[in-house]
């Protein structure tokens, strides 16, 4: 494989590369949820639903196993930070 093709983006939120998914793989990761620790592949805005899949057909091939048989990621909704402002109006309309 060129260097290049390691440097191709796999998951565009967190900018991981596939170098980087595998260089994870090869040190130890073996599921979706271990490549997502190592690298925050998956960690982004669209919370790995754009290369969730893409990255599980990596660790299938790398470590020689079916696709099937690799964990799925877990997936939590974006956390958006909210401004206290919305808190403070909210009780002020409860107090009276």
């Amino acid at each position: 494989m060129t260097s290049r093709e390691r440097e191709r983006l796999v998951c565009r939120c967190e900018e991981v590369s596939l170098g980087e998914i595998e260089n994870a793989i090869d040190a130890g990761a073996a599921t979706l949820n271990e490549v997502k620790r190592r690298t925050r592949a998956g960690m982004g805005l669209c919370q790995s639903r754009t290369c969730s899949r893409l990255i599980a057909r990596i660790v299938a091939e790398r470590t020689g196993r079916g696709i099937e048989e690799v964990d799925t990621v877990t997936v939590r909704p974006p956390v958006r930070p909210i401004a206290l402002k919305v808190f403070e109006n909210r009780s002020d309309e409860h107090e009276g």
